[in-house]
């Protein structure tokens, strides 16, 4: 096969580290944004206060474009001495499942939204349910960092 073609495929894993990340951060942030606005509506309807910590159940998925990002530049870095099919795959694997993280963090935020505003009560609990989601995007960073 033509080197200039595998150089290419390589290229589209290390874009794909990022954009795969960040989609699943998209969608994530997504899921938790719309049912904080939906808890804060309920609060807002009992006349109880609307707890502004559930900013940081909707912002919590953010942290896997960062990583992927950091996936994207480990990649970059090795892309002249690593097998471009190696590059697509991890790539796009590794974008995949920190982009999976992301949007299971973001559903997780979306119920702990709904939970806080109605009892007011756990966030401590729900913050390291979101946080346990998040180790599995930071284990597949790391883990593929090492890979060359």
């Amino acid at each position: 096969m033509d080197t200039t073609v595998l150089i290419n495929w390589g290229l589209i894993g290390i874009g794909a580290a990022l954009a795969l990340s960040a989609t699943g951060s998209a969608l994530g942030m997504g899921a938790a944004g719309m049912a904080a606005v939906g808890a804060w509506k309920k609060c807002y309807l009992q006349n109880k206060p609307a707890p502004f910590l559930l900013v940081a159940f909707v912002g919590a998925p953010l942290t896997q474009t960062i990583y992927g990002y950091l996936l994207m530049n480990s990649l970059l870095t090795k892309a002249a001495s690593m097998d471009p099919a190696k590059i697509l795959g991890i790539g796009v694997l590794g974008g995949i499942a920190i982009g999976a993280s992301a949007l299971f963090q973001g559903r997780a935020a979306a119920a702990s939204s709904d939970a806080l505003a109605e009892t007011g009560k756990g966030f401590g609990q729900y913050i390291m349910v979101i946080g346990l989601i998040e180790t599995v995007a930071l284990f597949v960073m790391v883990f593929l960092l090492g890979v060359n």
